[in-house]
């Protein structure tokens, strides 16, 4: 395995060409300490703390958003979904809403990541720790035999995680046939909710995923991270509540939503003669979604149409309504209306749209608070999501950088992604790079032999040509 070396050995230079903050000021920290220590008061909460709660996450993680249960009854499914509640922490206005509403979302690097939230809040009193007692917003979703949502139910609750997973514990459990009786039914679930998606058409592209991992002293690996299914079931259980939050915004006329246009005609043809040219077989009654879904995710030209349709994902963004619906409502890569509520402790957008479910939900006025903070919830976030994917885009060109830097002139296999008259986007096998590489009529969706000719650590730069 080949590992980086560096002088630095950490991202301190990209920390500080992004301006990322290093620190909260102290008005923030004394605020997250303050209301970290206050003794937690039931009131109006909901006692759920004999729920089995577990939750699923990366391994190491300790801002715990999510906890469930999944309980099989009659012919269908009983969601559980607990959400750390950050309102019963924040004041509206106060140092650590300001600060949040500054940062959008936590930023994770490979040495660090740069929370949302102090994380005496984060990744102690507001997270969904196991064993402790934590306020929380409690869904209860009810799903018929088919996978679909038939009532919801969402209140304040008092919830304890009774286990902590990562997802490859999960999947060897379920693998080997013993899964944990909370989330045993998972998998099925899992399933018929994927199996949705497709049928409403969404597109899921299955590029593959690259991870850092290592340290500075030892240096820095890039692999490609298999995704279990478990992941997969796991986030249908995310994307169904914030389906169904979707929903109560918009009988409500009043919320603020993940939006993407639908694609033009345009771009499905254009995908369709790329199939073509990929020699890829798209039957005339396949619709996007149904093709995607049928590809092995392992062949290059499977790869290489992925890349091309993510021309079909152009336009996401956030869109926040009241008093009428706006002109489109829907999520085209989820094929439905779609809100974030389920990651309040690491994005900014969930804590609001919660408190309006909430509100909607106990036939209350939405606190002005929220209402107020709707026009600019859609700038915040979307300013926030292009400096995240700028700084994982940048982490991932630093290890590129970092690990091919003495070895220019060498040759690497790569797969044809996507190709233009003059140039090409690659991915090399080994290492997992993805970059350009120069060369007329690359055959796209094709393995080639590719040559190294430029490594610049400074600018987190790599250049190809065809061997």
């Amino acid at each position: 395995m080949v590992r980086s070396h560096s002088a630095e050995g950490d991202f301190a230079r990209l920390r500080a060409e992004f301006e990322l903050p290093e620190s909260f000021a102290a008005d923030v920290l004394a605020a997250a300490e303050g209301v970290a220590m206050d003794e937690l008061e039931p009131g109006d909460r909901e006692d759920a703390t004999d729920l089995p709660l577990v939750t699923v996450d990366p391994p190491g993680a300790k801002d715990l958003d999510q906890a469930m249960v999944i309980e099989r009854r009659g012919g269908g499914y009983r969601l559980h979904y607990a959400i750390a509640d950050l309102g019963a922490f924040i004041a509206p206005d106060g140092p650590l809403d300001r600060e949040a509403r500054r940062r959008g979302q936590t930023l994770y690097l490979p040495d660090g990541n740069v929370p949302l939230h102090p994380p005496v809040l984060s990744e102690d009193a507001a997270s969904l720790l196991p064993g402790e007692i934590r306020p929380a917003v409690l869904w209860t979703i009810d799903i018929d035999s088919a996978g679909e949502p038939t009532a919801t139910r969402v209140r304040r609750a008092l919830v304890r995680s009774t286990e902590q997973f990562d997802y490859d514990s999960v999947q060897a459990a379920i693998d080997q046939g013993n899964p944990h009786p909370s989330i045993a039914a998972l998998p099925e679930l899992g399933r018929l909710r994927r199996e949705l998606a497709v049928h409403r058409g969404a597109v899921e592209l299955q590029l593959p995923e690259q991870a850092i991992s290592g340290d500075a002293g030892d240096g820095w690996v890039l692999a490609m991270r298999p995704r279990h299914d478990v992941e997969a079931w796991n986030a249908e259980m995310s994307l169904l509540t914030g389906m169904v939050a979707a929903q109560i915004m918009i009988q409500a006329e009043v919320g603020v939503l993940r939006t993407l246009p639908d694609p033009d005609d345009d771009s499905v043809v254009w995908l369709r003669r790329s199939a073509q040219a990929l020699g890829i077989d798209w039957p005339a009654h396949a619709s996007v979604a149904e093709l995607l879904a049928g590809l092995d995710p392992a062949l290059p030209e499977s790869m290489a149409l992925y890349t091309c349709s993510t021309r079909l994902l152009r336009g996401a963004g956030y869109t926040s309504f009241e008093g009428g619906l706006p002109p489109s409502t829907t999520h085209a890569g989820l094929g439905a209306p779609y809100a974030h509520v389920t990651a309040p402790i690491r994005r900014l957008v969930d804590r609001f749209a919660t408190e309006i479910c909430l509100a909607v939900s106990a036939g209350k006025p939405v606190p002005e608070w929220v209402r107020a903070a709707l026009p600019e919830l859609p700038v915040l976030m979307s300013t926030s999501d292009t400096l995240a994917a700028r700084v994982e885009r940048a982490c991932i060109g630093q290890v590129e950088a970092w690990m091919l830097a003495e070895r220019i002139g060498g040759t690497f296999e790569a797969v044809v992604l996507r190709a233009e008259e003059t140039r090409a986007e690659i991915l090399v096998e080994d290492p997992p790079v993805m970059a350009r590489c120069a060369g007329a009529n690359l055959p796209e969706g094709e393995r080639v032999t590719v040559r190294l000719t430029a490594v610049d650590v400074d600018k987190r730069k790599v250049s190809f040509e065809r061997a």
